[in-house]
């Protein structure tokens, strides 16, 4: 039976969700309050450079395949993707450099060319890595899962053991490789969702299957593209997109979510309501009002926001041939950043900095013979209350030294366009829960490695997704978590159908 449903927030997450439920014949509106659908993955222009603001390496692109063939639709009449070797390029402290390639005879020969005794024990590593991935498309991937009750519904026991539960991504990387450089840059596969290795569960180790294994890709035209393909799709279903209209309120009665109230004061109707807004901020916000929102909103505490973000973008007027489209510098110490960032939470003064050259892929997003660079440096989100405007300026010089210290002489001279966000950007553009990029930290102790569940225990009929929801973070896993929660209200329509 078709419903009326409201998806507040047109990220990635609320337009995947958006998609489905329009596919299954509900008639959907999406509520988006900036000038632009697409969330954190945006777009920024001038001078002939253009920038995507947001998420700039696509992994896992399945998520996407399956999510338009759930419309009768293929993916690839409406993007063109391009895969990127090598993958990444990793720059060192000592002058070292380490491309990870797709190509495993290519990626034995450079790992034997950095530490022989390591050559062999990769291949172990990275089979660990598929077994990992392959238990997490049984269950990770495959629902929507609230704890670990639902996970062991999927699962033997054999299974979850396989998982290694009580060992961290750091414990199983250390077990298997033994140079510090090859250590560190696959202990940072973690930060594709906002994670500390020294925290995150092992079963993430996946990240090196899911990037090596199966590649990693650039849209043409940007990755900005993937949100115009998705919106060019709910046009094709009769969905409504509008933007500019930010919801104020939820609305409830008879403990179910009924509609929203947008912040002009025009209220529409719904029979559910799915909500990308984060689940934090979107209880001491949109549901402020509702009985119990503030109680529901403390016992999610322990679902702390993941990582923020300090970001450069840059037109640069020359080409730096030592670069590939992704660079990233690392620390010195990545124990030291790792604790700053997670456990002192304070910006560390060695941290590594990602610089994404999409024109290196692409050519028509810089003019001719120069480069757009995207650089990015994660910090701690923010505290309530707190601003990171103080450490605007210092840390703007702190990355450019390094960058110029390693490698891009001259920067400083080369950049005639500039923007800089920092996390209270994040968090007024998106309402993330403290500029969070990735939604919620994944953290074996704090909370499992699980993430907000997607179905409300507060009313009937609201729904969360994006990165604070299962299964988390980036443009696979909320592309996934619209999808998932799309089959929640599936199952929940059916069963109220039933009685």
């Amino acid at each position: 039976m078709s419903k009326s449903i409201i998806v507040v927030g047109g990220g990635l997450a609320g337009l995947s969700a958006a998609i489905r439920l329009s596919a299954d014949g509900h008639k959907v509106t999406v509520l988006e309050k900036n000038e632009r659908a697409g969330g954190k993955l945006n777009l920024r222009s001038g001078k002939g450079y253009r920038f995507d603001t947001g998420p700039s390496i696509l992994t896992m692109p399945w998520t996407l395949e399956q999510l338009f063939r759930s419309a009768g639709r293929d993916l690839h009449d409406y993007v063109k993707l391009k895969r990127v070797e090598p993958q990444w390029r990793g720059l060192y402290e000592d002058g070292a450099t380490l491309d990870l390639v797709g190509d495993l005879p290519q990626m034995l020969e450079a790992i034997g060319e950095l530490s022989p005794e390591d050559r062999e024990r990769f291949l172990g590593y990275l089979d660990y890595s598929r077994k990992q991935y392959d238990l997490s498309m049984k269950s990770f991937y495959s629902r929507s899962l609230s704890g670990l009750t639902d996970l062991r519904q999927q699962h033997t026991l054999k299974e979850l053991l396989a998982m290694d539960p009580m060992k961290t991504v750091a414990q199983l990387t250390g077990q298997h490789l033994k140079h510090p450089h090859l250590r560190q840059i696959f202990h940072f596969f973690t930060m594709y969702v906002g994670s500390s290795p020294y925290a995150a569960p092992a079963v993430l180790t996946q990240l090196a299957y899911v990037q090596m294994g199966l590649g990693i890709y650039f849209v043409e035209g940007g990755m900005y593209e993937i949100a115009r393909a998705e919106l060019r799709l709910l046009e094709e279903l009769g969905a409504e997109v509008r933007t500019g209209a930010e919801v104020a309120d939820i609305l409830e009665a008879g403990g179910r979510a009924v509609g929203v109230r947008l912040s002009g004061g025009e209220e529409l109707r719904a029979d559910a309501v799915v909500c990308n807004l984060e689940a934090i901020p979107a209880h001491r916000s949109l549901l402020r009002d509702v009985p119990g929102a503030e109680r529901q909103a403390e016992k999610l505490a322990k679902y702390e926001p993941a990582v923020s973000g300090h970001v450069l973008l840059l037109g640069v007027n020359r080409s730096y041939e030592a670069f590939k489209h992704h660079n990233f510098f690392f620390s010195r110490d990545p124990e030291r950043e790792f604790h700053d960032m997670f456990v002192d939470k304070i910006p560390t003064d060695d941290p590594t900095v990602y610089v994404g050259i999409s024109s290196k892929t692409d050519p028509t997003q810089a003019p001719d013979g120069c480069e757009n660079w995207f650089v990015l440096t994660h910090v701690p989100p923010l505290k309530e209350g707190e601003s990171w405007e103080a450490h605007r300026a210092r840390y703007r010089e702190l990355v450019l030294d390094k960058l110029e210290r390693m490698g891009a002489e001259g920067l400083r001279a080369h950049i005639e366009y500039e923007e800089q966000f920092i996390p209270d950007d994040l968090q007024a553009l998106y309402g993330a829960n403290g500029g969070s990029i990735y939604g919620v930290v994944t953290d074996r102790k704090l909370n499992g490695g699980f993430k907000i569940p997607s179905r409300s225990p507060l009313l009937g009929g609201l729904y969360f997704v994006g990165g604070s929801t299962h299964p988390g973070g980036g443009v696979p896993m909320v592309t996934l978590s619209g999808q998932l929660t799309a089959d929640l209200i599936r199952e929940d329509l059916s069963a109220s159908e039933a009685i």
